[in-house]
């Protein structure tokens, strides 16, 4: 299976090296990172460039500039992979990782896999050993309506899925949460019990591990709910007419 690496980037000249030689040590010859660059302005495009030239599996875009979930969105639509890990800019892949997320896809009905990850500073030194624990994160829809797991970069998920599910509605706040969600719908998501990633954790992250105010929790799961039913509704009437 050919596999596509989904990467949005931002100004990340800090911490992309590692984490490309982390994803490359791993990757055939065939495989692909896709690095959707909104925006570089860090100095770091002319890197860019340098790994683009010297390994061939990189592939460089231009992002779309309106935010990380369309970046992502553009980068996930650019794979041509069979099975698409999602990446952020800044963590580090542990030996075996894809490996091991291959395997969990030899079963048909799994559409999208989620890992576990240790939790660490931007020094790598190491602040929770399990985001699972952490997060009590679980499969199932109304858990994760409740309390979302599915953070993207512990996700992988299956080419043909990209059609069925995307565009990704304005109202959702994550692509990750809407991945996840859409993906349990269609098929199952498999959960392994296992970091396979240190998940970097510093002052500029996009994404907060604390919550914010009660109202917009309540309306970040209200718009999944209504958006899911009327996607879900959209879904069987073009099977029916399929």
């Amino acid at each position: 299976m050919k596999i596509s690496v989904a990467l949005a980037y931002y100004d990340g000249a800090e911490f992309i090296e590692p984490q490309l030689t982390s994803i490359l040590e791993q990757l055939g010859d065939g495989d692909e990172v896709i690095v959707s660059v909104d925006r570089a302005f860090d100095g770091s495009m002319d890197l860019l460039k340098q790994w683009e030239e010297k390994d061939g599996r990189v592939f460089l875009t231009n992002g779309p500039a309106k935010g990380v979930v369309k970046n992502f969105e553009h980068a996930i639509r650019m794979c041509s992979g069979e099975l698409i890990f999602l990446s952020d800019q800044d963590d580090i892949w542990l030996p075996g990782k894809v490996e091991r997320v291959k395997q969990a896809f030899y079963d048909k009905e799994v559409m999208a896999v989620l890992h576990d990850a240790k939790i660490v500073d931007e020094n790598l030194q190491e602040l929770e050993p399990s985001f699972f624990k952490l997060r009590h994160s679980e499969t199932g829809f109304l858990k994760n309506l409740w309390r979302n797991s599915y953070v993207g970069c512990c996700m992988a998920l299956r080419k043909e899925l990209v059609d069925r599910i995307f565009p990704i509605p304005d109202t959702i706040y994550m692509h990750d949460y809407w991945i996840g969600a859409t993906a349990e719908q269609i098929g199952r998501v498999e959960m392994i019990e296992e970091p396979l990633i240190l998940y970097r954790r510093h002052s500029r992250n996009v994404t907060e591990m604390k919550h914010g105010s009660i109202f917009f929790m309540l309306e970040k799961r209200w718009n999944m709910l209504i958006t899911l039913l009327k996607w879900n509704q959209d879904r069987k009437k073009q099977e029916g007419k399929g």
